[in-house]
């Protein structure tokens, strides 16, 4: 204050507030930023005018072992990830059924959910959704946007489920997806559906063994060609 009384005494113009070239200068950075997320939003919603449909291939796969299995159109929307929403999260699920059960339900439009996978207990796989959509399975808009599910047949309260096949299969899936998006092989990335905000599930249960999927996940992702390792 001191400083511009003296300016003002020594004949100075007096102090207008914030300058005309401020003023500019912080609102050409203000249309930028508003630019920015308007391209951000667009990018995620241009498939969604009339008569635009971001091209795909039936039947096209993004992990090798599985068979396609289409799940209804209403249990997941259409995107473009990692690009419009980064994958960070890998989310375990077990279906509380049989293989075969849990893919009717996938393809029920009425259902309301669905995973990317669905792995046997005889180590088969699935693909129900591309991984660069987003799949309506766990329960929390968020998490199925950064995430890709992964269903498994059994029951939580059967350990016998959770056979040596299913989980040597599931870690060659995990594997992959953790190389394709580089996603830490850890419990803060590969997760229950238990764990997601909001849910209330229970699985993959209390006998799912954490340390012995990691492990075999981090044994294929260690490999020299990743999803192709040796798990068992």
């Amino acid at each position: 204050m001191g400083t511009k009384g003296s300016a003002g005494a020594q004949g100075s113009k007096p102090a207008r507030g914030i300058g005309r070239r401020a003023v500019l200068i912080g609102g050409a950075v203000t249309a930028v930023g508003t630019a920015a997320l308007a391209r951000d939003e667009l990018k995620r919603v241009w498939w969604r005018v009339p008569g635009v449909r971001k091209p795909r291939k039936a039947g096209e796969l993004d992990f090798a072992g599985a068979q396609w299995v289409a799940a209804s159109e209403a249990n997941w929307r259409m995107a473009d990830r990692p690009d419009d929403y980064g994958i960070d999260r890998v989310i375990i699920h077990v279906t509380q059924g049989s293989f075969r059960s849990a893919v009717r339900v996938f393809q029920d439009p009425g259902h309301g959910a669905a995973a990317h996978y669905v792995v046997g207990q005889d180590g088969r796989v699935a693909q129900m959704i591309r991984e660069l959509d987003v799949a309506f399975h766990a329960g929390n808009r968020s998490y199925n946007e950064r995430s890709i599910g992964i269903e498994h047949e059994g029951f939580v309260d059967r350990p016998r489920d959770l056979t040596p096949q299913m989980y040597a299969s599931s870690a060659r899936l995990t594997a992959e997806i953790c190389e394709r998006y580089t996603i830490p092989v850890d419990r803060e990335h590969i997760i229950g559906h238990v764990e997601v905000p909001g849910t209330d599930h229970t699985d993959p249960g209390p006998h799912w063994d954490w340390d012995r999927y990691l492990k075999l996940v981090r044994t294929v992702r260690a490999s020299p060609s990743p999803g192709k390792g040796t798990a068992s």
